[in-house]
């Protein structure tokens, strides 16, 4: 049973999140600016919570700890991007066509407790899917979404003084291609899948809005617009 001083006390109002909307940006200077946004926070946890929506092109990250065995290349070889980040999990990758999702949230003002948040990110992602009619499921003992045995979201977490950053990767129509060159998040035994091959011809424009209506949702906040403030605006 859990202990009542393990959950925080959550406000029943929504509280605001500025909302970033993004393209296609680039791995590395997308890291960067969450890190300095985790650093802000973390020097004064009474900023804002954040949401970021974007693409990156194609990249392949391992989180700490990860096994490069996983890899089915050799990353000294430069012909493909790769980086070694802070987040938990094994190998991944990232292209276009695959919408990813990194929340910069003080888990003080939801809950401090880390097995919830990623269930709660997995119930942003399950509730997305079935706006199509696609019903997406958990596995016990592994993290992400899946829809029967295929993986159509990834999800890996870094918090720092219960300030998050990282996050997920919705797979909605990327050319899967790249996930061949890997063993997805260390798992051999089951299929790296996409939204697209289970509702043809969709796009990630219709994605986005739904996805963040249900993250607004789940995560009881109130998503505020912050374009033309982001260092690619």
């Amino acid at each position: 049973m859990r202990t009542p001083t393990s959950i925080a006390f959550v406000d029943p109002r929504p509280v605001d999140c500025q909302f970033y909307s993004l393209g296609l940006v680039p791995y590395q200077p997308a890291r960067v600016w969450q890190q300095g946004l985790v650093q802000e926070r973390v020097n004064c946890p009474s900023l804002p919570d954040v949401f970021i929506l974007l693409e990156h092109p194609p990249v392949y990250t391992l989180g700490r700890g990860a096994d490069a065995q996983f890899l089915k290349f050799d990353p000294r070889r430069g012909d493909r991007e790769v980086h070694r980040v802070e987040r938990g999990g094994e190998v991944t990758y990232h292209c276009p066509g695959q919408l990813v999702g990194y929340p910069i949230l003080n888990l003080r003002r939801h809950r401090t407790d880390l097995h919830w948040y990623l269930r709660q990110l997995e119930e942003v992602l399950i509730r997305t899917l079935a706006v199509w009619g696609v019903a997406g499921d958990r596995i016990p003992g592994l993290t992400g979404v899946w829809v029967g045995d295929t993986k159509v979201a990834a999800i890996g977490i870094k918090v720092s003084r219960w300030i998050s950053m990282h996050g997920f990767a919705l797979n909605v129509c990327p050319d899967l291609a790249g996930f061949e060159a890997i063993v997805p998040c260390g798992i051999s035994d089951k299929a790296v899948g996409s939204l697209a091959q289970f509702v043809p011809d969709i796009a990630i424009a219709d994605v986005r809005e739904v996805l963040a209506t249900q993250f607004a949702e789940v995560f009881g906040v109130r998503l505020v617009p912050a374009a033309g403030v982001s260092p690619w605006e």
